[in-house]
């Protein structure tokens, strides 16, 4: 059922519009329109304006319908705000556990109604901060974590059973996955109880941020891992949240980030299902994860054109029935790379149309990036500012009070339909190649990436893009904000805490719950359960991913040129 109009219809708009760029062109003739090349951030050509014309075969139910309805375009609750809020899940992470804990604390305090963790880079890479690859790294750019006990720390008077949490981790993830499971416990939680989120996307990581452990194969086998474990054992947990967010911070397209995220889902799907899981079974629980840029319009229709691609895929190529299952939600966090050191306030009004475009795309969470970010960890002041970003939105702009208020704008309809369709395009190459492993082992998202990258520096350089405060209306300036550093001291605390309970703990049990770890990642065996118990034993986070070193061999980027 095409929208609504007959052929006279649209005959009529076509005379007006002739008409209307003939007057157009009259005026401008004696008073010049801007001459440059009207396009989006990602530098998809935008028209002067947009008519029915432009959306003339839309179907209604087919490409639209309700909320709450396949193909979920419009959203995936029936009443998205009107019956709940997006949650406001803050990213935080800096210096020592209880450091972050306060942060947490406060932000609870403030509202913020979801925690979200960030690492520090030898957590990160599944090292100690006692490792010498991991020297003056700690708590540097998150959360130092090498033990169960810093997990605890990390939490402690946070309730865990009211709200979620989300960690972003990737080769490491199962190991701190099985942390918190382990700390829950020792609280009193029945591990079928806590709910919360790991990224646990190692594709995008070989693709975009480069965070490496394990090659590819033995990575996803530890995803998959994850997944079973959590449809028998955790069944409230999101065990992966596929990440399209570091690769537009990579230097993407919204259509590069949209396929390539898309692209990994349907990897992850096919590795699950050839372990003999039933797609009903785990779909329901894979989140994802985006970018919200610059380009207001074409972030939304992004936002709204992933649901429809992602119902698409999971009902018609992997035959799932429960329309759960048909269900894209996502997580959005406004775009760091956006930021800048030059007039650091400005990233206040950046970040608050991100936030915007991010909402009227309908999200399920949201965090919003603080004005210094590009300078240093957050300081508390920063992230309330970007707290109440959020809650300004939400509370005082109207924009929750309707759902999808946005759709049938010719100009949106029209965007979304042309990013789904050259993101469908993206995603049958990587099929013709063998899915997402063989096309990162052919280079193919890595290269696409950098030479998006590349175009939209040259238009920057160019001033054909224009970054306010950088390549125009620029001032000579002293940095305004105040920055946190992160205390030196830090390091030698948290490697004193880490040998002490090396020197406590029972080392014969250690070694046996490595032993273990190390028979189940040899095997078949699914490793979740000896995770969960090594770390109980207070193995370290270094002591198990050595294991996995050991066991499946390292990756070393072919940086290839």
């Amino acid at each position: 059922m095409p929208l609504t109009f007959d052929q006279k219809v649209f005959g009529d708009i076509r005379k007006a519009y002739k008409r209307w760029q003939e007057r157009l062109d009259k005026v401008f003739s004696t008073r010049s329109e801007r001459l440059e090349r009207f396009s989006t951030v990602s530098d998809m050509v935008i028209n002067r304006i947009y008519t029915p014309s432009d959306i003339k075969d839309q179907d209604f139910p087919g490409d639209l319908g309700f909320p709450g309805e396949y193909p979920f375009t419009r959203g995936v609750q029936p009443s998205m705000y009107r019956g709940r809020l997006w949650t406001m899940r803050m990213f935080a992470g800096l210096g020592s556990p209880t450091d972050t804990n306060q942060r947490f604390h406060h932000l609870v305090k403030e509202g913020q109604t979801g925690l979200s963790t960030a690492f520090d880079m030898p957590t990160l890479m599944g090292y100690d901060t006692d490792s010498p690859k991991a020297r003056g790294e700690a708590g540097k750019c998150g959360v130092a974590i090498d033990t169960l006990k810093d997990m605890e720390d990390l939490f402690e008077g946070l309730p865990i059973e009211e709200i979620t949490t989300s960690m972003t981790i990737n080769p490491p993830a199962p190991v701190i996955w099985a942390m918190y499971i382990a700390m829950a416990e020792k609280r009193g939680m029945d591990r079928k109880r806590i709910g919360g989120t790991i990224q646990n996307d190692m594709l995008k990581e070989f693709v975009a941020q480069k965070t490496f452990m394990c090659p590819p194969k033995p990575s996803v086998r530890l995803i998959t891992d994850t997944v079973e474990f959590g449809i028998k054992q955790v069944p409230r947990w999101n065990t992966i949240s596929i990440s399209g967010y570091h690769i537009r911070e990579a230097g993407s397209t919204a259509v590069q980030e949209l396929a390539f995220t898309l692209a990994d889902g349907i990897a992850y799907t096919e590795a699950a299902r050839e372990r003999g899981l039933n797609v009903d079974d785990f779909a329901p629980r894979f989140s994802f994860f985006f970018n919200s840029h610059l380009d207001f319009f074409e972030e939304i229709a992004k936002f709204r054109a992933a649901r429809r691609m992602w119902a698409k895929i999971m009902k018609e190529r992997f035959k799932a029935q429960d329309p759960r299952s048909w269900w894209l939600r996502f997580h959005t966090q406004t775009a760091g790379c956006s930021l800048t050191a030059q007039q650091a306030y400005n990233n206040v009004v950046r970040t608050s149309l991100q936030a915007l475009a991010a909402v009227l795309g309908g999200t399920q969470s949201l965090h919003t990036n603080s004005l210094d970010e590009v300078l240093a960890i957050p300081t508390e002041e920063a992230a309330t500012i970007a707290l109440r970003t959020q809650q300004i939105i939400a509370e005082e702009s109207g924009v929750a009070n309707t759902i999808d208020p946005l759709g049938g704008s010719y100009f949106v309809e029209r965007l979304t339909n042309q990013m789904e369709e050259e993101a469908f395009e993206i995603i049958q190459r990587i099929d013709d190649m063998g899915g997402m492993l063989a096309a990162i082992e052919k280079n193919y998202p890595q290269q696409e990436i950098a030479d998006a990258a590349y175009h939209y520096q040259r238009q920057i350089d160019g001033n054909e893009k224009t970054v306010v405060g950088v390549n125009k209306y620029v001032m000579s300036e002293e940095i305004p904000v105040e920055v946190i550093e992160i205390d030196e001291e830090l390091e030698r605390l948290q490697i004193e805490k880490t040998n002490r309970i090396k020197n406590e703990r029972d080392n014969r049990r250690v070694k046996e719950s490595l032993g273990k770890v190390g028979e189940a990642c040899a095997g078949d065996e699914n490793t979740m359960e000896s995770l969960v118990e090594a770390v109980k034993s207070h193995a370290t986070l270094q002591e198990v991913c050595d294991v996995f070193r050991e066991t499946f061999g390292v990756y070393r980027d072919p940086g290839v040129y």
